[in-house]
């Protein structure tokens, strides 16, 4: 009885510690319990990824009567990583190139396409004669290839995401998924004790780690909120937080969260995250249109994405599929004949492309426009699609015109790469669309990796004689007595200009020689200083600079006699823009870089129209891109026809007194571009524009303009076409405005209707009796 009396006073104390304790205990652990909860609410309710903005390339149209190489169409889709298939393309990403056809799966992205569109392009002799809808076989009027990736927008980690919804994310590949990494998924409760058990007997049977016991809603959770630490709190944490997870939300919201989250990989700097990413980034398609083999690939990289890269480990890679592939087999989610496809099935992935750099500058525009529009935090967590003007092709092609440009200048004059690599030779290409002002491509310099100054945009140099076509247009544009055409007579001679300031100015020709009484054609045509000069103080420098800010110049034009020879400073995307003026027939187009800019949800939230200003009157614009012809068919530029460049086309060449800035700018109707040459110290480049910048343009121009028929520029009304002289200017009589009659002695002139001289000049006589020594030198009197 004593005993049994002493132990009620212990069994007292112990029930009142355990009462106590457990109060104790629950005082802690039910507010940890609500904090835990409310930060998995945070996650799980809130945001819950950042999803980078996405620039795009422009897509690219394909339609009859293309010739599919010139146009560039296999190489297109190469870039965009599509391959060749023997069979029938069945799948996004596929073609098959015959000799009298092309057959493309196209993927989604263009014309506002959502699924995969199998097109067959008929081919005559390599151009398309028509196009037809592989599973409707109903006739298409065009297609369109879909844009490129340019890159991301990034804060910190370069996160690459695509969120998906688990409904739309294909079964087989959740099977896949399910069965490596967490079998009894929708048995557990955040915890799978009987999981952990087998992953302990296998890892001590084998003597080291074959399986993990961590659930999938364990992974997500430490993935969410923790670190990869190996330690005993972090793993507590990570329970606990999983067990929260699974009372409060239901297993498709936490499959979903699980999807979009998990790392499959890398590209450069890049992390590819979640299954919708990762499909587009190894197979180029859909979730929705994976293959067993590729959706057991996805599944197989969760455990290391890097160690079973298909990229640098493919053989480790298809072995780690082909294990996939036998769980599914053995948990009966896959016959014998299906598991024995599968694995005979070799491991086809895209090629890895690296992260492009030679639109590099371009990209860096596109973000400078973008800061201006967009908060920081929604370019890089709202998973904007950006739509840009960029032609990847021609990018590809300017990027390529410059490097071998540069290159062969430097093999040609050894001096030019004396300076070691802080003081390279530069250039900068910049293309529009003159119609529209989309910059269809943009290279700031030799290599991005070297330097990401940009020339094309940011670079201020002398334009030189490319700047003359302002003075030229501002006097055909003059009402009073300075008005000019083509045919007026202008005199090249020394002269000297006194300023308002009485400062005197003297211009020189290049090589100290004149023509004395000169067209105002020929003037432009070989670009002499002293006639320009003059053309220039007639007009007066006021006009002149007030017509070159109308047509695109923003940079400061000081009003001094040497402005009319271009001794000004302006970027090379301004002087390309004033030329685009003459292409479109006198229309400014406002540069752009941008179509349109789409939510993650396709909303469009900036849709771009071209920003259109009549500049020049058609008539005038005409009349001098007519004149500007003729300095690629017998001025300063006319090696370009020796280079094989024949389509029509206008420009004008530049180069500074000091030969330390080479210019050529030129265009036909459906391009512009600029070329600049020289140093960012502004050393000496020791070569007129016709040598060290026309050879790019023809490169770059000869493959852009590929895809497209020549196309001649076209009058418009109010302008006529006379035969006239060509050293006068004065009419022929009895001669017509065809440019066939034309030779050393006769010139088909545009002049405008109220300009049309009517004073005939002599019949010209036969070729056999024409005196000798009459026709202009060969020789440029200028740059």
């Amino acid at each position: 009885m004593a005993l049994h009396r002493g132990r009620r006073p212990f069994l007292a104390f112990l029930g009142s510690f355990l009462l106590f304790g457990g109060i104790a205990t629950a005082l802690v652990a039910i507010p940890a319990w609500k904090r835990l909860g409310d930060t998995v609410d945070r996650k799980f309710n809130g945001h819950r990824w950042d999803f980078p903005s996405r620039i795009l390339s422009d897509e690219f149209p394909v339609h009859a009567g293309q010739d599919v190489v010139a146009a560039g169409v296999p190489r297109r889709l190469e870039r965009l990583g599509y391959r060749i298939v023997q069979g029938v393309p069945a799948t996004a990403g596929e073609m098959r190139p015959g000799r009298d056809s092309l057959e493309i799966a196209l993927r989604p992205g263009a014309q506002g396409r959502t699924s995969t569109r199998r097109v067959r392009l008929v081919l005559v002799r390599g151009v398309v004669s028509s196009i037809e809808d592989v599973d409707t076989g109903e006739s298409v009027a065009a297609v369109a290839i879909e844009p490129e990736e340019i890159t991301g927008i990034y804060a910190g980690d370069w996160e690459k995401r695509r969120a998906i919804r688990v409904v739309d994310v294909p079964p087989i590949l959740v099977r896949s998924i399910l069965v490596t990494e967490d079998s009894r998924f929708f048995d557990h409760h955040g915890v799978d004790v009987l999981g952990v058990g087998r992953a302990l007997v296998a890892n001590l049977r084998s003597g080291r780690v074959v399986q993990g016991g961590s659930t999938l809603t364990q992974q997500l959770m430490k993935n969410f909120f923790l670190t990869s630490d190996r330690t005993v709190s972090r793993k507590v944490r990570e329970v606990a937080m999983a067990v929260v997870a699974e009372t409060r939300y239901s297993k498709m919201q936490i499959l979903e969260n699980y999807l979009n989250e998990i790392y499959l990989g890398q590209r450069g700097a890049q992390g590819i995250y979640g299954v919708a990413e990762a499909s587009w980034f190894y197979f180029g398609k859909d979730p929705k249109e994976l293959s067993l083999p590729e959706a057991a690939t996805i599944a197989g990289l969760i455990r290391a994405p890097n160690a079973y890269s298909p990229f640098t480990a493919p053989a480790r890679a298809r072995e780690r599929r082909d294990t996939v592939l036998r769980l599914l087999r053995d948990a009966g989610e896959i016959d014998q004949s299906s598991f024995e496809a599968a694995v005979a099935t070799p491991l086809v992935v895209l090629d890895p492309r690296p992260e492009a750099t030679d639109s590099s500058w371009f990209v860096d525009l596109v973000k400078a426009e973008l800061a201006g529009r967009f908060p920081p935090h929604v370019l890089v967590a709202e998973g904007l699609e950006i739509h840009t003007t960029l032609d990847p092709l021609l990018q590809e092609q300017a990027t390529k015109a410059v490097q071998a440009g540069l290159a062969s200048l430097e093999k040609a004059h050894p001096a030019l790469a004396k300076g070691g690599a802080e003081r390279r030779l530069e250039a900068a290409l910049v293309a529009i669309a003159p119609h529209t002002g989309e910059i269809r491509a943009l290279v700031g310099g030799r290599d991005y990796r070297s330097s990401q100054f940009d020339r094309a945009t940011k670079a201020r140099r002398q334009p030189g004689s490319a700047f003359k076509p302002i003075v030229y247009l501002a006097g055909l544009l003059s009402s009073g007595p300075a008005h000019l055409t083509p045919a007026t007579i202008v005199e090249d001679a020394p002269f000297a200009w006194v300023d308002d300031g009485g400062r005197t100015w003297r211009p020189e020709n290049d090589g100290g020689r004149y023509l004395g009484p000169v067209t105002a054609r020929t003037a432009l045509e070989q670009s002499l200083n002293a006639a320009t000069a003059r053309v220039a103080r007639g007009v007066g420098l006021p006009a002149i600079a007030s017509l070159g800010h109308t047509m695109g110049i923003a940079s400061d034009l000081p009003p001094h006699p040497s402005l009319a020879l271009g001794a000004v400073e302006v970027t090379p995307l301004e002087l390309t823009s004033v030329y685009a003026v003459l292409a479109s027939g006198g229309t400014r187009a406002e540069p752009r870089t941008i179509r349109r800019v789409e939510s993650r949800s396709g909303e469009v939230l900036v849709g771009e129209t071209p920003e259109m200003t009549a500049a020049v009157p058609p008539e005038d614009a005409f009349v001098l891109t007519h004149m500007l012809e003729g300095v690629l068919d017998r001025g300063t530029a006319r090696s370009s026809r020796a280079m094989g460049f024949e389509r029509p086309a206008a420009g004008k060449t530049g180069t500074t007194n000091d030969t330390r800035d080479a210019w050529f700018v030129g265009f036909t109707p459906d391009l512009v571009a600029g070329v600049w040459v020289g140093f960012d110290q502004r050393g000496q480049v020791g070569l007129p524009g016709s040598k060290a910048a026309l050879p790019i343009w023809v490169d770059f121009m000869s493959k852009a303009l590929a895809p497209l028929p020549p196309r001649p520029f076209l009058p418009p009304p109010g302008v006529t076409m006379l035969a006239v002289d060509r050293r006068s200017g004065l009419p022929l009589g009895g001669a017509l405005g065809d440019r066939s009659l034309e030779s050393d002695r006769v010139l088909v002139e545009a002049f405008r209707e109220t300009d049309a001289p009517v004073v005939a000049a002599p019949a010209v006589p036969p070729a056999a009796e024409q005196p000798e020594g009459e026709t202009l030198p060969e020789a440029g009197w200028g740059t």
